[in-house]
C-alpha cells in the first residue's frame, strides 16, 4: 500500500473521534439553546425577531474567522480567571471550537422550530385548550409533537453544517478530519485531501440519513423507524468515540506547528524524540504564527519551533536589526522575562524570509537585490505567503525599500511556488530553507538594507515544562544539529512534485543525517 494511504487509514481513527465528538457536542447544545428560544420566540414577537435576526447574522461571518475570534476572546477571560482564581482553562483546541460551531448550528434549528410550532393547527391548540390542558401540556403533548417531523428537518441541515464546519476548527488547535485538509493543501498530498473530504462528506451524510429516518418516523408515526436512527446514531457515535476511551492514561507532551511543510518535520522529529524517551507525545499542526505562540506561553502546548525575526518582530515588536546572536541573546532573555518561555537553543540553520524571483525572469529585468526591484515593482506581481502582507517585516521592506507593486496576491505557500513557476507572480515572499528554491531555479535577492532580520530556527518551551527535565534531555540533542541543506533536502523530499515523502519519513531521514536516533518509525502514529 502507498505510504500516504497507509498514513491516512492510520491517522483516521484519532481525526475521526475528535471530529465526531466536536460536532456531537455542539450540536445537542446548539439544539438545548435553540428549541426552548424557539418556544420563546413563537410566544412573543419581541423575542421573535431578535433572536432570529442574530441567528441569521452569525451565519454570515465566514466560519474560519467565527472559530479564530474566540480563540483571543477565551484566552482573555482565561488570563482573568487565573489572576481571580490562580487557575486558567485551555482556551485552544475544543473550547472555541465548540462555542463558534454551537453558535453555527443554531439557526436551522431556531428557525424550523419557530416554524413548525406557530404552523400547528389553531384548531388542535383551541381543541387542547377546551379539554383543559395548560400551557406548558399544550406545548409538550400537542405543538412539539407536531411540530417535531419540521424541527428534525432543522436539526438534519445543522448537522451536515456542524460536520462540515468542523473541519475548519484545525487553525484553532483542534484536531479534526480538517488536519487532513490543511495538511495535505501545504504539502500538496492529495491523497490527504480527498481522504478528508471523504471521511467529511461521509459522516455529514450518514447523520443525515439517520436524523432522516427519525424524522420520517415522526411525521408518518413509524416508531421503529425512530428507534432505528436512534440506535444508529448511539452505535455509530460510540464506535467513532471509542478511540478516545481507548487513550492512554496519563498527559501527553503537545508539540505544535505552524502550516507549512517544515513545521510538519520538526514538529515530527520532536514529537518522535519525546516518544523514544519513553514519553507520550501529541500534535497540534496547523496553527498561525500568533496562535502558536500565545498556545506556547499559556501553556497548551508545551513546545514547537519558531524564527527568531518572527519572535523579534512579531512577538517582541522591535523593528531594529542588531544581528544574529544580539537577537537571540536579547530574544531568550526577554521571552523568559516576559512570558516565562524559554528558548532551549537554535538548531542550527535559518529559514529568512527572501523575496525570490526566477533567475531567468530576474536577468531579463536586471534584478539582482531588493534595490534593483524597486524601481520595477510598479510593472510586478507580487505572490506572497498568508501571513506576509500583515507582518512587520513586510512593513519594514516597504519603509526600507519603498516597494510599490503593481499587484500583491496572497496564497497558501505551496501554491505561492506553483504562481511564481506558472507566470502568475514575477516576485514572492519565499523561504530560504525551502528546498523549492534551487529545484525550481530560483534567486533569493540581496537586502542590501538588512530590512529583514535573522530567522535562525530556534525550540521554545513552555512556561509550564521549564523545569522539565525529561523534556529537555529529550529534545537538547536537536540543538545546533540540523544544517540548512539537510533541512532543504528534508523539505524538498515532502513539497517535491514526484515521489513525496510523508513528513514523518523525511523526518526520519533528517533524523539520520543529524546522526540523532528516534527510537521508532514516524509515521507509525496513531
Amino acid at each position: 500500500m502507498d505510504e500516504r494511504v497507509a498514513a491516512a487509514w492510520a491517522l483516521l481513527p484519532g481525526y475521526l473521534s475528535q471530529h465526531v465528538l466536536l460536532s456531537l457536542c455542539a450540536l445537542v447544545l446548539g439544539f438545548a439553546i435553540s428549541l426552548p428560544l424557539a418556544v420563546a420566540a413563537s410566544r412573543s414577537a419581541a423575542v421573535r425577531w431578535p433572536s432570529l435576526f442574530a441567528a441569521s447574522l452569525i451565519q454570515t461571518i465566514p466560519s474560519l474567522a467565527l472559530l479564530a475570534l474566540f480563540y483571543p476572546l477565551l484566552l482573555a477571560v482565561s488570563a482573568l480567571w487565573r489572576g481571580w482564581f490562580g487557575h486558567g482553562f485551555p482556551a485552544l483546541g475544543f473550547a472555541p471550537s465548540l462555542m463558534a460551531l454551537t453558535l453555527y448550528s443554531m439557526l436551522p434549528i431556531l428557525r424550523n422550530a419557530v416554524a413548525g410550532i406557530l404552523g400547528v393547527d389553531p384548531a388542535a391548540v383551541e381543541a387542547a385548550r377546551g379539554m383543559g390542558m395548560t400551557g406548558a401540556q399544550r406545548l409538550l403533548r400537542v405543538e412539539l409533537p407536531l411540530a417535531a417531523p419540521v424541527i428534525m428537518a432543522g436539526a438534519r441541515t445543522a448537522a451536515v453544517w456542524t460536520i462540515g464546519a468542523a473541519t475548519l476548527a484545525t487553525p484553532v488547535g483542534q484536531t479534526s478530519l480538517g488536519n487532513y485538509i490543511f495538511s495535505g493543501l501545504q504539502t500538496e498530498n492529495w491523497v490527504y485531501v480527498l481522504f478528508g473530504c471523504a471521511a467529511s462528506a461521509g459522516l455529514a451524510l450518514c447523520a443525515d440519513q439517520l436524523l432522516g429516518l427519525i424524522e420520517s418516523g415522526l411525521a408518518r408515526r413509524r416508531p421503529w423507524r425512530i428507534r432505528i436512527g436512534v440506535l444508529g446514531l448511539i452505535a455509530g457515535a460510540a464506535a467513532a468515540l471509542a478511540p478516545l476511551l481507548a487513550a492512554p492514561a496519563g498527559h501527553a507532551y503537545v508539540v505544535g506547528a505552524k502550516n507549512f511543510s517544515e513545521q510538519y518535520i520538526l514538529s515530527e522529529l520532536m514529537a518522535t524524540r519525546i516518544e523514544a524517551a519513553g514519553m507520550r507525545a501529541a500534535r497540534k499542526e496547523d496553527l498561525g504564527s500568533a496562535t502558536a505562540y500565545r498556545a506556547l506561553a499559556a501553556g497548551e502546548i508545551d513546545a514547537y519551533v519558531d524564527y527568531s525575526g518572527t519572535l523579534w518582530a512579531s512577538v517582541l515588536h522591535k523593528t531594529d536589526n542588531p544581528g544574529r546572536q544580539a537577537m537571540l541573546t536579547g530574544i531568550s532573555e526577554e521571552l523568559k522575562r516576559r512570558d516565562g518561555v524559554v528558548v532551549l537553543g537554535p538548531l542550527g540553520f535559518e529559514n529568512a524570509y527572501a523575496l525570490a524571483m526566477r533567475a531567468d525572469r530576474a536577468a531579463a529585468l536586471g534584478i539582482r537585490g531588493i534595490d534593483d526591484l524597486s524601481a520595477r515593482a510598479g510593472s510586478l506581481v507580487l505572490g506572497a505567503d498568508l501571513e506576509f502582507l500583515s507582518r512587520p517585516e513586510w512593513a519594514a521592506l516597504r519603509r526600507a525599500y519603498g516597494l510599490q507593486f503593481r499587484k500583491q496576491t496572497a496564497y497558501q505557500p505551496t501554491f505561492m511556488y506553483r504562481a511564481l513557476a506558472d507566470g502568475e507572480a514575477d516576485v514572492i515572499s519565499a523561504f530560504s530553507s525551502d528546498g523549492r528554491i534551487a529545484a525550481q531555479h530560483l534567486i533569493l535577492l540581496a537586502d542590501p538594507r538588512r530590512a529583514l532580520p535573522p530567522y535562525d530556527a530556534v525550540i521554545l518551551i513552555s512556561p509550564r515544562r521549564a523545569p522539565d527535565v525529561r523534556l529537555r534531555a529529550a529534545l537538547a540533542p536537536l540543538i545546533g544539529t540540523i544544517s540548512v541543506d539537510a533541512m532543504r533536502r528534508a523539505n524538498f523530499s515532502v513539497d517535491r512534485d514526484t515521489g513525496k515523502q510523508t513528513p514523518a519519513r523525511a523526518a526520519r531521514d533528517l533524523a539520520a543525517a543529524a546522526r540523532l536516533p528516534l527510537g521508532r518509525t514516524p509515521g507509525d502514529r496513531s
